[in-house]
């Protein structure tokens, strides 16, 4: 049946499924990415790790791990990191401390240096350090590495991995005996983290185990320098600690982002071969994706949210990749401008590398660039302005999703001559100025101080978990007086627009001079391709009032979603002074494929489509089944004998049609049987339920049923439908008034059968069979010869036919 009906309605499905989402478009392959310098901003920091004898061959391996992590999942290129282990000195040629991977810059190659010198803290040689743990010892390395040769305005940082507590007992250095050893050994890291509290270091204690000494950890954290990388309680220094070594490293990565003011997402676990998953948000600007595969046999293979596999070096679709670890227990590949969504990672091992469970993460940071404006564009001393202020990414993405803003903390800076640093707090919570709540805009509003002169510098603030801002100033200049031209732009924001189409806007200005003046229609942050032109350019003002319509042209690269950037009016005539400025803030949506504009057309000729399709599938079935002969039975008769039945069985007619042949079996008896080749009989039935029966050779003609049909050599055919019989209950009656095929019965309990198949004797239900009988067995489980499962019982030895 699907032969007939399959294809309309494959046909039908293939319409309705659109050929593209409405509203998606693959982003442009090939886009140069923002240079390093526009990335995040570097910090310098330590892994102190235990390597006192407390600690089994997992414990470090475990360690081992952690170091790499944070390590290789560093987001900036610039910041510099030294690994470091410790125990203790108790014997001659014994140190407290062993600096396993010098300070290094954390590049590409740099990682991998990284990845490979710190697999020398799993090794611990007795002989070159103790079994104790020397905390100021490996204090006061980790702060002499990190102010060496360094920037004063990076951040410093030093993590310690821990299972223990202070133990200086057997050195001699801190004294004779055990108990003044333990007591110099605290003084003494009192005064180194005295030191790194001095030199502007952090310290960052991970405890892990039974044994913590939990108030000498917390006294580490608030002993260094305790400003953190934003005014947020999550960014100060903190001790934290861990049941085993089996969580040190989610906790460790967890508390690098803290001090680093970015922030980790988890993703899925498994082992190889499979698929894991880890989900950057739109916000972030910067990550990386680390694999902690413990085995450097598994192989890692990276997919962005597209489907597409990534390079592990260079550019793609904006983005820039570096890869680093592949040879070692962590993995990590450094993304620059990721692409947004779930990103798949595929990993896989050979035989004998398949145990142990891989974890995905993503540490990132939103790097947000700030859009500003200020209204009026230059206030008078005196007067009040409003700050308003939007963020996007490098990607040049508008934050709309307030949700991707949660917790953060936004002010504007105000700077300038003739008045100290105003501080302009911003909200979004839709009270005046801001005219909308949740929209992630931030708005404020200020009164210009009565002494400011000159020019004035507008700096946005931003403080949030694992965001910051470019901090980037808009400059403006106060107006003396009353300004003799004013000025007024507004955007048609009525619907979305597409890449390559334009936005329109008008410039209304009030000139009382006397003279006309030039004003300098411009644009600013656009984001990166965007090429936003506007036209015209420039606009000649002539005294009194006017209105000049202009358009922003939309570059093809221009990144979909809020279009950012502004439109600032200049007024070259008063030395370039800002007149007024406002935010595009249009929707830019794919352009339109074919079914977005005909979907509708679409639709409904796929709906008509499938309506006909079900009508012609319904009408075919409908008359396939009239067609159709099962359950019809042929009796073949010869001189008024029954010497042969057969039933069509379903299946048996093709397209309403069955062919059978007349023949005589090896004792001569006349048979019916299937097919019959050249020589074939052909009865079918039309929708209409008309029998016809074809001959060979012989022109096709209608027969009854019950109608006895003359075929070749004498025979007769007599065609009943015991299907159509017994689903209407209307079989036809003799002239007795019985139903066709219903004989009376004689003395011996046998019915004397009449109707479509003649006169016959059937047994009944008590009358013996006679011997040797050619009668078929009736309904109560006998088989005739139109069972093809069965041969017919015949007389005598007679063998049977091979056609039946």
């Amino acid at each position: 049946m699907f032969r007939k009906t399959g294809v309309p309605v494959l046909i039908c499905a293939l319409l309705i499924l659109p050929a593209a989402a409405p509203g998606q478009a693959a982003g442009p392959l090939g886009r140069a990415a923002a240079p390093a310098s526009d990335g995040p901003e570097p910090i310098d920091f330590a892994v102190v790790v235990d390597q006192s004898e407390s600690l089994s061959e997992k414990d470090l391996a475990r360690e081992v791990e952690a170091a790499s992590l944070i390590t290789q999942g560093e987001i900036s290129a610039r910041s510099r990191a030294a690994v470091i282990g410790f125990g203790s000195s108790e014997k001659p040629g014994q140190s407290p401390v062993s600096e396993v991977c010098a300070l290094t810059t954390a590049d590409t190659a740099g990682r991998q240096r990284l990845s490979d010198c710190v697999q020398q803290l799993a090794h611990r040689d007795d002989r070159k350090t103790g079994p104790g743990t020397d905390f100021p010892a490996a204090v006061r390395q980790a702060v002499d590495r990190l102010t060496e040769n360094g920037d004063k305005h990076v951040p410093k940082v030093v993590f310690l991995l821990t299972d223990g507590r202070l133990d200086v007992s057997d050195s001699p250095e801190y004294g004779t005996d055990e108990a003044s050893r333990q007591a110099n050994g605290a003084k003494r890291l009192t005064e180194e983290l005295a030191r790194a509290r001095r030199e502007s270091v952090q310290i960052w204690p991970l405890g892990f185990g039974a044994r913590i000494d939990r108030a000498a950890l917390t006294r580490m954290a608030e002993g260094g320098f305790s400003n953190g990388c934003a005014d947020l309680p999550d960014a100060a220094p903190k001790m934290r600690v861990v049941d085993s070594s089996a969580q040190i490293d989610k906790a460790l990565q967890e508390t690098f982002a803290a001090a680093r003011c970015a922030r980790v997402a988890h993703g899925t676990v498994g082992k190889p071969p499979a698929d894991l998953s880890v989900t950057i948000p739109p916000i972030a600007t910067d990550g990386s994706l680390t694999v902690g595969k413990h085995d450097p046999k598994v192989t890692v293979t990276y997919y962005d949210p597209k489907g597409r596999r990534v390079p592990t070096q260079g550019e793609f679709d904006g983005s820039a990749f570096e890869t680093s670890g592949q040879d070692g227990p962590v993995e990590a590949l450094r993304v620059k401008n990721p692409l947004p969504g779930k990103w798949r990672v595929h990993i896989e091992a050979p035989e004998g590398h398949r145990d142990r469970e891989v974890a995905v993460r993503a540490i990132w940071q939103g790097r947000l660039r700030s859009a500003v404006t200020l209204s009026p564009a230059s206030p008078r001393p005196g007067e009040e302005a409003v700050v308003e202020v939007r963020m996007q990414t490098r990607r040049g993405v508008v934050i709309t999703d307030p949700g991707q803003l949660e917790g953060v903390r936004v002010s504007a800076r105000m700077t300038g001559e003739g008045f100290d640093p105003v501080v302009v707090p911003l909200s979004d919570g839709g009270r005046k100025p801001d005219e909308r709540a949740k929209d992630a805009r931030y708005a404020g509003r200020f009164t210009v101080p009565a002494t400011a002169s000159g020019e004035l510098r507008l700096t946005t603030e931003m403080t949030a978990p694992g965001i910051t801002s470019d901090r980037r100033p808009l400059n403006a200049r106060i107006s003396q007086g009353t300004e003799v031209l004013t000025a007024g732009l507004s955007v048609d924001r009525g619907g979305d627009v597409h890449p390559g189409q334009t936005v329109s806007g008008t410039l209304d200005v009030t000139n009382d001079d006397s003279g006309p003046h030039t004003l300098r229609l411009s644009l600013a942050d656009q984001p990166p391709g965007s090429a936003l032109r506007i036209s015209p350019a420039t606009v000649n003002a002539a005294p009194g009032g006017s209105s000049t319509p202009f358009t922003v042209t939309l570059g093809p690269d221009v990144p979909l979603g809020e279009l950012s950037g502004r439109i600032m009016v200049t007024d070259l005539g008063d030395g370039g002074r800002v007149v007024d400025n406002v935010f595009l803030g249009v929707r830019v949506t794919a352009e339109p494929t074919l079914w977005d504009r005909w979907w509708w057309a679409f639709t409904g000729a796929a709906l008509l489509l499938c309506a006909l399709a079900a009508v012609v599938a319904v009408r075919q079935r409908a008359g396939a089944r009239r067609r159709d002969l099962s359950g019809v039975r042929l009796e073949l008769r010869a001189e008024g004998q029954r010497p042969d039945t057969l039933t069509i069985r379903s299946g048996q007619s093709t397209g309403g049609e069955f062919l059978f042949g007349v023949g005589r079996s090896g004792g001569g008896a006349p048979a019916l049987r299937r097919g019959g080749g050249s020589q074939a009989y052909r009865l079918r039935r039309t929708t209409a339920g008309q029998l016809l029966l074809k001959p060979p050779g012989g022109p096709e003609r209608a027969i009854g049923q019950g109608q006895p049909a003359g075929l070749a050599d004498g025979f007769e055919l007599v065609v009943g439908d015991a299907r159509t019989a017994a689903g209407t209950g209307r079989a036809g009656r003799d002239g007795e008034g019985r139903r066709d095929g219903e004989g009376r019965r004689d003395g011996q309990g046998r019915r004397e059968g009449g109707g479509p198949f003649g006169r016959r004797r059937v047994p009944g239900p008590r009358g013996p069979r006679p011997e040797n009988s050619t009668d078929r067995t009736g309904p109560r489980g006998g088989r005739s010869r139109g069972d093809a499962s069965a041969a017919p019982p015949r007389r005598g030895n007679t063998p049977p036919d091979p056609n039946f």
